[in-house]
């Protein structure tokens, strides 16, 4: 797994600008919906749920609209119905792309994924034509600025906590875990104090797919579509780009 941290400069590069409040909670409200529709609306037996709703706090979403989301999950309150798919393609330049939906019309969204890629150099293909480039993993991002624990004192109380894996950059750790022990880990390091700036179960690839500039941008303005998409959810790729090239075009 080594070698993800470049992963997430890329991937965390559009944090800023998903300050679209209204756009992200929207998103966060259907993540909840869902977990509370396939596992139930208690969060003590349903770690799904509990998992979406630590994600939405963490983005400072109010509890009212999660508490909503929960209602209409489980039929307290009137709502639409959604279903998750998932679509799989490739970039500008062969870059592998997974792109998570949750939509309550299937065709309208097919067509705005696959007009997505069209647009920007890219192709969508069939299920599972890049599924197994990516792991499944839980992942944690604790900012260094946040705590005074050294590389080595952390990666202690990482593996202590059950963790799998652990990168360090000059700005933060990232602790990788097993999906299935993700909540755990969680649990245990904020028990010690350490807060997140990043906490999800995410897709992590395999390889990456180096670009230059050019590429780069292509493929930026691809995720940019698809992340400007009301029912994406989440856009998970394989894209190495060298820093100088992001904060150029940022």
């Amino acid at each position: 797994m080594a070698g993800h941290s470049k992963w997430s400069n890329i991937k965390h590069r559009k944090g800023a600008q998903d300050a679209k409040r209204g756009k992200l909670f929207m998103k966060l409200a259907r993540e909840i919906f869902m977990a509370a529709k396939q596992g139930g609306g208690d969060q003590d037996t349903n770690p799904a749920l509990r998992l979406a709703v630590d994600k939405a706090r963490s983005n400072n979403m109010p509890k009212d609209n999660i508490d909503r989301a929960i209602k209409k999950a489980t039929g307290d309150l009137d709502g639409v119905n959604y279903e998750e798919y998932t679509y799989e393609g490739y970039g500008p330049g062969g870059v592998a792309v997974m792109v998570k939906v949750l939509t309550d019309n299937k065709n309208r969204t097919a067509a705005d994924v696959r007009h997505a890629f069209n647009k920007n150099e890219g192709n969508l293909g069939e299920n599972g034509c890049v599924a197994f480039m990516f792991n499944r993993s839980g992942y944690l991002v604790i900012d260094r600025s946040t705590t005074d624990a050294d590389e080595e004192e952390m990666m202690l109380e990482a593996i202590e906590a059950g963790a799998e894996e652990m990168e360090t950059t000059e700005e933060q750790f990232e602790i990788y875990t097993n999906p299935e022990s993700f909540s755990e880990v969680k649990e245990v390091l904020e028990s010690r104090g350490y807060e997140f700036k990043t906490s999800e179960v995410t897709m992590i690839p395999e390889t990456y797919t180096e670009l230059e500039e050019e590429g780069v941008e292509k493929m930026l303005k691809l995720i940019d579509m698809l992340e400007d998409n009301d029912d994406v959810q989440e856009v998970y790729h394989n894209l190495d780009a060298d820093e100088s090239i992001l904060e150029n075009l940022s």
